[in-house]
């Protein structure tokens, strides 16, 4: 068994509860030809309240699974998936869930997206005006509030999604490849605006991307995925302070570091594409 746990010197005890954790977690999927594939298997994993970590490896080789099970949309077949040493039994308001598509109601305006969840959970209208004002604000979106999404960039309708799952302040926020649709440059940008977010907030936050230099400009923690069936083989700690830039010597270094185990992977990926096996996201 794999099992990755925080270093209780960066942040917490070693007795203190866990933001999440995963203990020896296995996920397969039955397909239409009646063959099943093992998605995940055997994942042990702690992250601290706080933390930012980053989810990397193979295509197919269970990121999003594991998403997926942390925000109770998925069912381990094996192991436990617990919040707060709780175990999740289902979705909840306390994790909220950014896409590759960002996802806004296109018949309502930039603030109405965000003010919807604060309404589900109760919110007054003067309470939801105020916080999207609030969040709208922290992502530079104060201006486009009246706008609708079709009025935005890609890149700005990104930052709206951001500014709607924080709304509702939720314990944790997990993140499945949510920039990688964009061109470079709104990517980078996107990268330093969630940055600075996070950096205030300090939600506990689980990001999966194939990108390497995102995973290192973003994250306390990069952890590195096996080939399918996917469990976690590498844990890399980024010490680089923040706000950090790309001069910083460390990043490049330790993207390299990454990039090259992962090409490992990718390898082992290829040779069981190669011997006709399916792929799951």
């Amino acid at each position: 068994m794999t099992d990755i746990r925080l270093d209780p010197s960066a942040h917490e005890t070693e007795q203190a509860v866990p933001k999440l954790s995963l203990s020896r977690v296995s996920k397969g999927y039955a397909q239409t030809n009646g063959e099943r594939v093992e998605a995940v298997t055997d994942v042990g994993l702690e992250i601290a309240p706080g933390e930012f970590v980053c989810v990397i490896g193979p295509s197919g080789c269970g990121k999003s699974t594991v998403l997926n099970l942390i925000a109770g949309l998925d069912v381990p077949d094996a192991g436990e998936v617990r919040m707060d040493g709780k175990a999740v039994e289902g979705p909840a308001s306390d994790r909220a869930m950014l896409f590759q598509e960002p996802a806004l109601f296109p018949w309502m305006s930039v603030a109405e997206n965000v003010e919807y969840p604060l309404k589900l959970k109760g919110l007054s209208p003067d309470d939801r005006r105020r916080l999207a004002a609030t969040w709208l604000s922290k992502v530079h979106l104060s201006g486009f509030a009246d706008a609708q999404p079709h009025e935005l960039s890609p890149g700005m309708r990104h930052r709206a999604a951001i500014a709607r799952s924080l709304a509702c302040q939720p314990g944790v926020l997990l993140a499945d490849e949510p920039f990688g649709t964009l061109d470079a440059q709104s990517r980078e940008m996107l990268q330093r605006e969630l940055q600075a977010v996070w950096i205030e907030t300090r939600n506990t936050l689980v990001f999966v991307t194939h990108n390497v230099r995102e995973a290192v400009f973003l994250a306390d923690r990069v952890l590195l995925m096996s080939a399918r069936p996917g469990t976690f083989v590498a844990e890399h700690r980024i010490s680089a302070p923040r706000p950090r830039n790309w001069e910083n010597v460390l990043l490049n270094k330790v993207v390299t570091d990454i990039h090259e185990h992962l090409l490992r992977e990718v390898e082992k990926f290829a040779e069981a594409e190669i011997g006709g096996e399916p792929s799951l996201a």
